[in-house]
């Protein structure tokens, strides 16, 4: 049997590992495990005396910050509460411009004078920490050698422990900002932005007649969508370990054209693992709510409930954490990249995205009464104004070398950002563009309770899944985010430019009220000019269509195919002037944010083209030459002609590559001239690669061929 045979009996011979989580009885209460590995509000009301534990509360409904003292005596009952968990050391937990989390451990304990040591925690360091910064991206914020940064409390996102077979970590999540005070992280500008959104829903809820509302909060429930292949293919390949996806892989016989695997029933190995997640999320709060096998074979997707975007967006970050970590245990390999194996469905985030009051009200649901449909129209229609005002803004976040391979494939939307509302709200719309109110028809519209406005739907219409932002009934799904990503930068976009839109139509909104007019006879005439100005954004149909492409251009959509042409949408005036009217990120801390992705574009490209270089050269064409000396020696004339012409190929192709790999490509060049060198020359290089090495997968000798096939990789579980 080849060697390859053999490992593929070996990945697919599973058993249970002694890890199972068993069948306990749900109804006891001992068995309940959710959230009891955070240092919840119901934890801190039983640890914390009462009139601190109410004190903490106001400050943090107020925004306020902590005095020394509150710090002090929440710092010491999270530490009791830490150790009694075998944790031994903290970290303030914090999510840097890498897009991935960042800790530093400190113990609990400190030696004292008789050789003995004590556990100690104060407020201070609860706090504020001072991690050694230096290697993290700022783009140009701080030169390389001043190291400072400091690491602050965020009290609004619990406090966590992550278990380890060894032990246990107390994790504080914190935001990262230097030394002059200016955000290195996604924290800050997310919780910046949560605020001014706030400030700008509860003016327009005054003028629509709530006077109850003191905070409006957004809300977010990403969806995760990853592949579990077996470990045995991924420490075999370097390419996944090096790069997170296949930059080599013929088409197999078989994908995902029968539909079969898409909500098919989860395989027991697979399902073992995805209880064991959902176990270890559990404890930390995280609340999941669904699971299932995605489209394409070895892809699978986890989505939670919806929470706060400050709290979603950590947790979001955890998730990613835990389903790499736990597939080790069941000797499998997460992917989270967008595009780990080409010409099959890639993986995205689905970012469901709302708002709501302090009350418990959505202010995206249409509602069963006047006062609500009114309050719906407003936002939705800021919403809109907001996107199309913005769309280029909005690309800019889901921009990364992953996604250009996702984008505008037929399991993700174009890179054209576009609104679905459904043919009944869009209808609503053009109604009230004509001024026309409308019959409501019972059962299916809600009436207005006026004449000036129209009947509204009591359900948007069906869904659209090549819309990147649709419209699902009580709030926005923004498709397009990335599967690798931090979703905490498109909901910080979100947030600030929904909160410009809702105070342009406030304003209006506000004066014809005061010009004398009611909220119906005001509302409408403002709905109106939004959308007249903005309809175009809006676009039911197939977004994977070439006439769509053909229409939006017309439209004047933006349609920004690549990384580099999105990007530069963080730096443009427009968004420097929302941003900074806000106050969520300054001009300075935008250009970082250019400068940083811009470089991270660069370098995972030409990790990526270095990478196909060394495999094709010391793998791949070894294993054709081998073939080829076989082919020569059995005399097989016909294909060794064939075979010739295609490694004479593949070397010319490799040697094209290597030179535009070469350093002196790369020396003196700024990020951005480098990214559209690497887009423009290295990329079809790699192609050309790729396309030579994968007909030539299809007629080596299996026994000869290095790497581990599709047809393997994604089928053997």
């Amino acid at each position: 049997m080849p060697r390859l045979r053999q490992e593929n009996v070996t990945a697919a011979q599973w058993s249970p590992n002694g890890a199972t989580l068993g069948t306990p009885d749900l109804t006891l209460p001992d068995n309940q495990i959710f959230g009891t590995n955070v240092f919840t509000p119901a934890e801190q009301r039983q640890r914390l005396p009462k009139a601190v534990y109410k004190q903490l509360q106001l400050t943090l409904e107020r925004g306020e910050a902590l005095d020394s003292s509150l710090a002090d005596s929440v710092a010491l009952a999270m530490k009791e509460w830490a150790l009694e968990r075998g944790a031994t050391h903290y970290a303030h937990w914090f999510q840097p411009l890498t897009g991935s989390t960042a800790e530093k451990h400190d113990s609990f304990y400190n030696p004292v004078g008789d050789g003995t040591a004590i556990a100690d925690f104060s407020g201070k360091e609860l706090i504020q920490g001072e991690p050694d910064a230096s290697s993290f991206p700022t783009g140009g914020i701080r030169a390389t050698f001043e190291a400072r940064g400091y690491t602050a409390w965020d009290p609004t996102s619990p406090a966590f422990i992550l278990e380890n077979p060894n032990g246990a970590l107390l994790c504080i999540p914190t935001a990262f900002t230097s030394w002059t005070g200016e955000a290195l992280d996604y924290k800050i500008p997310l919780l910046r932005s949560m605020g001014a959104l706030s400030d700008a829903a509860v003016r327009a809820l005054r003028l629509l007649g709530d006077e109850q509302t003191e905070r409006v909060f957004t809300t977010v429930g990403p969806e995760q969508e990853y592949f579990l292949i077996d470990e045995q293919y991924y420490f075999a390949r370097p390419d996944l370990l090096t790069t997170g996806r296949t930059l080599y892989g013929a088409q197999p016989p078989k994908g995902h054209e029968l539909d079969d695997h898409y909500f098919g029933s989860i395989p027991e190995r697979v399902l073992a693992y995805m209880l064991d997640v959902e176990r270890e999320l559990a404890k930390l709060g995280v609340p999941i709510k669904t699971r299932h096998n995605e489209v394409a074979p070895a892809q699978y997707e986890i989505a939670p409930m919806f929470e706060n975007s400050n709290v979603g967006s950590d947790h979001q970050q955890i998730t990613m954490q835990v389903l790499q970590n736990t597939a080790r245990k069941y000797g499998l390999v997460c992917l989270l990249h967008e595009k780990p194996f080409a010409g099959v469905n890639g993986s995205g985030k689905h970012n469901n995205w709302s708002m709501g009051t302090d009350s418990g009200d959505n202010l995206l649901e249409p509602g069963d009464t006047p006062n609500h449909n009114l309050s719906f129209l407003f936002f939705c229609t800021a919403v809109i104004q907001a996107v199309d005002k913005h769309q280029g803004l909005l690309r800019a976040t889901v921009a990364g070398p992953g996604q250009d391979h996702r984008l505008g494939a037929n399991e993700a939307p174009p890179a054209i950002i576009s609104i679905f509302l459904g043919e009944e709200l869009a209808s609503v719309y053009e109604a009230i563009e004509k001024g026309v109110a409308g019959e409501p028809k019972p059962g299916s519209l809600l009436g207005l309770g006026t004449d000036v406005l129209p009947p509204l739907p009591l359900h948007g219409g069906d869904r659209n899944r090549t819309s990147p932002f649709a419209f699902t009934g009580n709030k926005f799904e923004f498709r397009a985010v990335g599967s690798t990503q931090s979703v905490a930068i498109a909901n910080t976009v979100l947030n600030t430019i929904a909160a410009e839109a809702i105070d342009d139509l406030a304003a209006k909104l506000g004066k014809a009220i005061e010009g004398g007019a009611t909220l119906e006879e005001a509302l409408r005439p403002v709905l109106q000019e939004s959308w007249s100005a903005h309809k175009r954004i809006v676009f039911d149909g197939d977004g994977y269509s070439d006439e769509w492409h053909d229409e939006a251009e017309q439209r004047g959509l933006l349609n920004l195919r690549t990384t580099p042409d999105a990007l530069p949408y963080f730096v443009k005036e427009e968004t420097v002037k929302v941003f900074e009217a806000y106050n969520v990120l300054s001009e300075r801390e935008l250009e970082s944010r250019y400068e940083v992705f811009t470089e991270q574009y660069a370098v995972k490209l030409n990790i990526e083209a270095e990478t196909a270089a060394t495999m094709a050269r010391t793998l791949l064409l070894p294993a054709a030459v081998r073939h080829l000396a076989l082919l020569r020696s059995a005399g097989v004339a016909e294909l060794v002609s064939e075979t010739e012409a295609l490694v004479d190929e593949f070397v010319a192709k490799i040697k094209a590559l290597e030179a535009v790999n070469l350093k002196e490509n790369q020396e003196d060049e700024p990020p951005a001239a480098w990214a559209i060198f690497l887009r423009d020359r290295v990329i079809p290089a790699m192609n050309d690669v790729r396309e030579i090495a994968d007909k030539l997968e299809k007629i080596v000798a299996d026994d000869l061929w290095p790497l581990a096939k599709y047809s393997e990789i994604l089928f053997i579980k």
